[in-house]
């Protein structure tokens, strides 16, 4: 039994360096929610931290809704106990084993993902400490140290061309190599985006992410027209509408990279529906879509026993979020694509630790937990 000794949420709000624009919206300072969760048993204790960044649309939950739905979670949840089972030092704990917090959660946040999200992962966090072992670890990574060095893509949001072919050559001066393009608004102004980024980056490799901003018809032209200037195309992602499983099917029909499914998949469900109509070769893990590190892991399991690529992703995020969706990923062995990137974005960094970084390569601490700490 564990005692939940304190809980306390605050807005987690940082400017970006730059508008960071997708085909739903745009953003220009986080719109995220901290949560420090203190657990307690047998005389020792810890502080865990969760984030919970909101997005919306593409979250039904927005930051004001994301705090006073925690806020209200942790006038339940304080001075009460929860189960944790027993964890296996070789094997981390199993997600069958965590029937009674997950029924906790489901009992204070409801159909808040985002919040739930944030919550878990600190409860998670705080207990990796009390148990002195990374996160990773806890949710099943392997002991062996090739996880714990992860190389992330950096994401171009959509701006005039030359804009964003000067920001992906300010990267590529860091080492970055692997570039999630934004696009979906206009579909001229995006192949030109496209290809000014391949000019300044000649070996550029590219992830197309539409945010769900086109019809099936117009993704596929986009495609053909990509593949007829021999820009290197890693995968597509979330082509069409979350709900538009037929054209997502038509789209990764037609085209040879794979096809991600992001928005379309948030549920275990959510990948059996897409798995059924083949409306994508593999799928996005973002802990806010799936209220947090379990859920993701559930879906990264069912997803890689299907023989589906994996990215690893969130929304915009700071350090703390970005390092828990890292811990996720070295948890599953490895994805095929990472997309941590946001924490790069931005003008400020509330935190320390979490991970060392070396341009688009980042390795995680031996720490226990998460290995983050707030400055402030």
């Amino acid at each position: 039994m564990f005692y939940v000794e304190a809980i306390s949420v605050r807005p987690l709000s940082v400017p970006l360096h730059d508008p960071f624009v997708i085909a739903t919206g745009r953003v220009t300072v986080t719109r995220s929610a901290e949560v420090r969760v203190t657990l307690a048993a047998g005389g020792a204790r810890a502080e865990g931290l969760g984030e919970g960044a909101a997005l919306w649309p593409v979250t039904v939950e927005d930051q004001p809704d994301v705090l006073a739905a925690l806020g209200a979670a942790a006038e339940r949840l304080s001075g009460q106990t929860i189960v944790l089972p027993p964890v296996d030092e070789a094997h981390g704990v199993l997600l069958a084993g965590l029937v009674e917090l997950g029924a906790a959660l489901d009992g204070v946040l409801s159909s808040k993902p985002v919040a739930r999200a944030a919550l878990e992962t600190a409860i998670l966090d705080a207990w990796a400490r009390l148990l002195g072992m990374p996160l990773r670890r806890l949710l099943g990574g392997a002991r062996g140290e090739a996880t714990r060095t992860l190389t992330t893509d950096i994401t171009i949001p959509i701006a005039e061309p030359a804009r964003m072919a000067e920001l992906a050559q300010g990267w590529a001066a860091q080492g970055f190599r692997h570039f999630k393009v934004k696009v979906g608004k206009d579909m001229d102004q995006d192949l030109a985006a496209l290809f000014a980024i391949r000019n300044a980056v000649p070996d550029a490799r590219f992830r197309i992410d539409a945010n769900a901003g086109f019809s099936a018809t117009q993704a596929i032209a986009m495609g053909r027209a990509v593949e007829a200037k021999g820009l290197v195309v890693e995968c597509w992602e979330q082509p069409c509408a979350a709900d538009d499983l037929e054209g997502m099917a038509e789209v990764a029909a037609a085209l040879a990279p794979p096809v991600i499914a992001d928005e379309s998949v948030k549920t275990l469900a959510d990948l059996g529906r897409v798995r059924a109509a083949r409306a994508a070769d593999g799928v996005n893990l973002k802990l806010v879509k799936s209220g947090g590190p379990l859920g993701a892991l559930a879906i990264g399991r069912a997803a890689k026993e299907a023989g589906m690529p994996i990215m690893i992703g969130g929304m915009v995020e700071t350090r703390l979020g970005m390092t828990a969706g890292a811990h996720v990923a070295a948890a599953l062995g490895g994805v095929d694509f990472v997309d941590l990137d946001t924490a790069w974005l931005l003008a400020g960094d509330p935190y320390r630790g979490g991970y060392e970084a070396d341009g688009p390569r980042y390795d995680l601490p031996a720490a226990p937990g998460l290995g983050v700490t707030a400055i402030a």
